[in-house]
C-alpha cells in the first residue's frame, strides 16, 4: 500500500484536470495487458437487457480475443432466442440451466437473474465446475448469502461480484486520497443518494417493485452504494439500524393501470412512459411477454407494490465510523453528496447525473473538495472519461476479462465484497421490519474485522 499511494503530494495538491487518461490509467491500476492466451469459455444465465448488452454484446465486441459464449439460458424461451441474435453468437440455447451446464461445461457463469435466483445459479453452478461472474447484488437475503459463502468454499470456485462504481475515476480519486491520509482518520461520513423521477421511477414499473424478487431497493440499488461505503472506509459495518417507507408510488395515487401500453390514463399520468419507442426492449419484453406475462412497462401505481421509496440508515463499522445514509427515488434530478469527516480535515462532492440546475454547463469533469482544518477548500477536478458509469465498466471489464490486468486500488470484488454489501441492505431492510438495529454478525458466518468467511 506505502507503494501504491507514493504520489500524497501530488494527490493532495492538485486543483486542475489531471493530465490525460494514460495517468489516470496507471493510477487506476495498469487496465490494459498485452497477454493473450486462449479464450476462456463464457455461459449466461438471465437474458434481460443487463445481460444481452453489457455481458453480452458488448463483451464480444471488446473483448473477442479473450471471450467465447458457448451458451445462453432463459427461462423465457422467446427472449433467450432474441437475446442470441441481438448478441450475434451462434453458440446454443436453453431454458433449463442444469442441462446447459452438462452440455457446456463453461469455465465461467455469468449470472444476470433477477436478484433472489441469484443464489440458485451461483451455487449451481460452483458445484457443477463454473466460477462465477455475478451482478450486483449478489444476493437478497443472509440464508442466501450463507449458501453463496458455504459453496465457494466448498467448490474452490470463485465468485467475482460487479461493482463497477468502484472503478470510475472520481471514485477511485476518492479512496486514494482517503488511503493518503488527506483528512487524517476517517469519523464519520454523510452519503446521500437521489434517483429521479425518470430512473427512480423505472424500478417501480419493472419486478424490482416486489420485495421477493429484488430484495427492495436496500439490496438491489443500495447495495452499489454500500459497497462503495466498504471500500472508502476500508472496515466492515458491524450494525444497522434503519427507516423506510413507500409514500410517493404504488398506492399512493388516486388511479392507476396495469402496463402503460394499455393504460386509459396515458394523458394525464406524468409517469406515462411510451415504451414503443424503445426497439430493443419492445423486442426482448413486449415481443416475448407471451410466455411469462412479465411487463416492462407496469404501471409505478400497482397496488402490489412492497419496496420503499424513501429510506435511511445509520451504519456502524468495525474501525469506530459511522455513516449516515439516505435514498430518495423520486427527486427531481439523480446524482449524490458524500462528505467524509477527518481528524485533519473533510472531503466532500456533490455529483449530479442528470437534469442539471438551470444554466449549469455539463463539464468534462468532476470535483472532489478537500478542506484541511484551518485551510481553505481546495478543488481537486477529475476528468470523466467515456463510457458507462462514469469510465468504470470499461475498467471493470478490463480487469474481469484481460488476464493480468492490476489491481492497485483493490477494485475487483469478491464473494465477502458482495455479502457485506448487500448485508448491510438486508440488515436495513430488517430493521425496518422489526424496529430495531440489527447486527451485521448475526446473520451469517462473516463476522466483521476478521479476514475470513
Amino acid at each position: 500500500m506505502e507503494n501504491n499511494f507514493s504520489r500524497r503530494k501530488f494527490i493532495t495538491s492538485t486543483a486542475t484536470v489531471l493530465a490525460g487518461s494514460m495517468l489516470m490509467n496507471e493510477a487506476l491500476g495498469e487496465t490494459t495487458s498485452l497477454f493473450k492466451g486462449p479464450k476462456k469459455r463464457y455461459a449466461m444465465v438471465g437474458t434481460g437487457h443487463r445481460g444481452t448488452g453489457m455481458w453480452g454484446k458488448d463483451i464480444l465486441a471488446e473483448y473477442a480475443d479473450y471471450v467465447e459464449f458457448v451458451g445462453l439460458c432463459d427461462k423465457n424461451k422467446g427472449r433467450v432466442e432474441t437475446a442470441k441474435k441481438m448478441m450475434g453468437v451462434s453458440c446454443p440455447s436453453f431454458t433449463n440451466f442444469e442441462e446447459m451446464m452438462k452440455a457446456v461445461k463453461p469455465d465461467v457463469l455469468i449470472v444476470t437473474t433477477v436478484d433472489a435466483t441469484h443464489n440458485e445459479f451461483i451455487v449451481k453452478g460452483m458445484e457443477m465446475g463454473a466460477d462465477i461472474i455475478s451482478e450486483k447484488p449478489m444476493t437478497t437475503d443472509e440464508t442466501k448469502c450463507q449458501q453463496i459463502i458455504d459453496a465457494e468454499k466448498k467448490t474452490g470456485k470463485k465468485v467475482t461480484v460487479t461493482f463497477n462504481y468502484r472503478y470510475s475515476p472520481h471514485r477511485a480519486k476518492m479512496y486514494e486520497l482517503l488511503r493518503s491520509g488527506a483528512i487524517g482518520k476517517i469519523t464519520s461520513v454523510d452519503f446521500h443518494w437521489y434517483l429521479d423521477v425518470h430512473h427512480g421511477a423505472d424500478y417501480f414499473r419493472r419486478w424490482h417493485r416486489l420485495r421477493e424478487n429484488g430484495g427492495s431497493l436496500w439490496v438491489h440499488k443500495a447495495t452499489h452504494h454500500f459497497d462503495l461505503l466498504n471500500w472508502w472506509i476500508d472496515s466492515d459495518p458491524t450494525e444497522v439500524f434503519a427507516y423506510g417507507a413507500l409514500e410517493h408510488y404504488g398506492k399512493n395515487n388516486s388511479f392507476r393501470g396495469v402496463s402503460c401500453r394499455t393504460c386509459e390514463y396515458k394523458d394525464k399520468c406524468k409517469f406515462y412512459w411510451d415504451m414503443t419507442k424503445q426497439k430493443r426492449l419492445m423486442e426482448l419484453y413486449a415481443d416475448n411477454q407471451q410466455y411469462d406475462g412479465y411487463l416492462r412497462d407496469g404501471c409505478v401505481w400497482r397496488e402490489d407494490i412492497d419496496i420503499f421509496d424513501k429510506m435511511a440508515a445509520s451504519i456502524k463499522y468495525a474501525n469506530g465510523v459511522q455513516v449516515s445514509y439516505s435514498l430518495t427515488a423520486y427527486s427531481p434530478y439523480e446524482g449524490y453528496r458524500i462528505a467524509f469527516n477527518g481528524t485533519e480535515g473533510r472531503l466532500e462532492a456533490w455529483i449530479q447525473e442528470s437534469n442539471p440546475p438551470a444554466g449549469d454547463v455539463k463539464k468534462g469533469y468532476d470535483e472532489l473538495m478537500l478542506t484541511k482544518n484551518f485551510g481553505k477548500p481546495e478543488l481537486i477536478k477529475v476528468p470523466i472519461p467515456q463510457g458507462g458509469h462514469g469510465g468504470g465498466d470499461k475498467l471493470l471489464k478490463d480487469k474481469i476479462f484481460i488476464p493480468g490486468t492490476g489491481d492497485a486500488l483493490r477494485q475487483s470484488a469478491g464473494v465477502r465484497d458482495g455479502a457485506l454489501s448487500c448485508l448491510i441492505g438486508i440488515a436495513a431492510r430488517n430493521s425496518c421490519d422489526s424496529g430495531k438495529p440489527v447486527k451485521i454478525g448475526d446473520l451469517t458466518t462473516i463476522k466483521p474485522g476478521v479476514q475470513k468467511v
